[in-house]
């Protein structure tokens, strides 16, 4: 009877637990972008988005135009990204894209109000963003990338 060595069993470990991290965190911004964007395209609608959240700032120094088109395409950002992120594919790609919705919904806050309350809406987004993009994508075992990716690798 042949033991697994105590260094491979805990990296067998380790690896298990960053690929539930991972999964847990990536399903959950997923959820928040995803359900957003549902509500946003399917019950708000997209214009109506842009009247209420984007044509606010008509009074500074951005053209309405910007506004109504920027404020119209973030809740089909929010739903296809957020919903790749639940399935796990193109990951990346979609974890940047909702890098700079955060970038832009950052923007806006703080051209009203300088010291917007970022703990309770971005941050936590970001935080989440941030972790599962650095994480390496071979760590994401429970996701379409990384099953294709294994696939793909098989055929070669």
């Amino acid at each position: 009877m042949t033991l697994i060595p105590q260094r491979i069993q805990t990296a067998s470990i380790l690896n298990s637990y960053r690929s539930w991290a991972i999964f847990f965190a990536r399903e959950v911004l997923g959820l928040i972008f995803f359900m957003a964007g549902v509500y946003k395209v399917f019950q708000l609608g997209p214009l109506n988005h842009a009247r209420k959240y984007f044509l606010p700032f008509a009074d500074t120094f951005l053209p309405v135009w910007s506004l109504w088109a920027t404020g119209a395409t973030i809740p089909f950002v929010e739903l296809m990204a957020g919903g790749l992120l639940i399935v796990g594919l193109r990951i990346r790609e979609a974890l940047i894209g909702l890098g700079f919705v955060l970038i832009i919904v950052t923007f806006g806050h703080l051209l009203h109000e300088p010291l917007y309350p970022f703990h309770e809406h971005v941050i936590p987004r970001l935080a989440l963003l941030l972790f599962v993009l650095i994480c390496p994508a071979e760590n994401d075992r429970f996701s379409l990338d990384y099953l294709i990716t294994r696939r793909q690798k098989s055929r070669d």
